[in-house]
């Protein structure tokens, strides 16, 4: 059990990917269980695996228009995923903003009904994220494909150091990182924006300022973070990035 407490080990790649998508990779249940929080330094590692899909795709079907190629990237981006931040973010739509009360907003949001908010922010979504794709696809900024789901999905390691709105949630399960793993996602998320220069710059403080705002209103709102608000804090942010790097390209 010492061992499981190690800040890096590289069977945390394996159990992130595991939890953050639908690929189908070998992890020891048990073990990943017993490591709890201490793999989170590896989501970002997580995101970029994603990434390299999403690249390959958009590669792939380049030669029909940027249009059609960000389509289907971010259709098997969906797929590899199973829809898990989506979820998090319709959940947190309807939540957050179809309750009156934190107990009502985390009762609505445990439902697995989606209502108007969540398909609204589901629509919204979808359709930034195809325009940030698009945008990039036709400027082949292929690395931005890596990145910004890689350094989305670091954004969400900060939050889980909130109180845990729900005590038998999913978030709570998984328990908090520690500050070493926080400060390796963090890190991570930085360095693989660097590579876009001054618009990575400007896409970090964008992924900065928007999850601090997801973490100021679910604090607000339910006193606290469950994994729901970690999936919609992967999807604004990812949106923010998008929005970003478009504008600094036109």
């Amino acid at each position: 059990m010492a061992s499981s407490q190690n800040v890096i080990d590289v069977r945390d790649i394996t159990s992130a990917v595991g939890f953050l998508s639908r690929l189908p990779v070998r992890v020891d249940g048990d073990w990943a269980m017993g490591r709890g929080a201490h793999n989170t330094w590896a989501y970002p590692v997580a995101g970029a695996v994603l990434g390299v899909i999403l690249c390959a795709v958009a590669w792939v079907f380049a030669g029909l228009g940027a249009a059609f190629a960000a389509a289907f990237a971010l259709a098997s981006l969906v797929i590899a995923t199973g829809g898990l931040h989506e979820d998090g973010l319709a959940d947190t739509a309807d939540g957050l903003w179809g309750g009156w009360t934190a107990a009502r907003r985390l009762e609505i949001m445990k439902d697995s009904r989606i209502g108007a908010y969540g398909v609204m922010a589901l629509a919204l979504s979808l359709l930034l994220r195809w325009l940030g794709l698009d945008a990039a696809i036709s400027a082949e900024n292929w690395w931005a494909l890596i990145a910004v789901p890689a350094a989305s999905r670091a954004a969400m390691v900060p939050l889980m150091a909130l109180p845990h709105a729900r005590p038998g949630g999913v978030s709570a399960t998984v328990g908090r990182p520690p500050a070493p793993a926080i400060l390796i996602a963090v890190v991570s998320g930085i360095a693989v924006l660097l590579p876009l220069g001054g618009a990575g710059l400007v896409s970090l403080i964008v992924i900065g300022l928007l999850a601090a705002a997801v973490a100021l209103i679910a604090q607000a709102k339910i006193r606290g973070q469950t994994g729901d608000i970690l999936g919609a804090t992967q999807q604004v942010t990812e949106i923010g990035a998008w929005a970003t790097l478009a504008a600094m390209a036109a």
